[in-house]
């Protein structure tokens, strides 16, 4: 795991550790979980970018005027 150095305001970095302290985590730990949610998981990543590569080579239509479902035809 890599070490990150960052510059904090000191007052800001006191509340940080006494908020992550109420949460029973660290300041580390939270910046890391942001980190995480903020370039979102890999897998989803690539998964996402493949449905939208697929949907741009596919031919797939509605028609002209698009699929109108009724109830009923969704039964059957």
């Amino acid at each position: 795991m890599a070490n990150l150095t960052l510059s904090v305001d000191e007052d800001l970095l006191r509340r940080a550790r006494i908020r992550a302290l109420e949460r029973g985590t660290t300041v580390n730990a939270l910046v890391r979980d942001y980190l995480e949610t903020f370039v979102g998981p890999d897998e989803v990543r690539r998964a996402l970018d493949k449905i939208a590569e697929i949907t741009e080579r596919s031919q797939a239509s509605s028609g002209p005027g698009g699929r109108r479902w009724r109830r009923d035809d969704v039964y059957e």
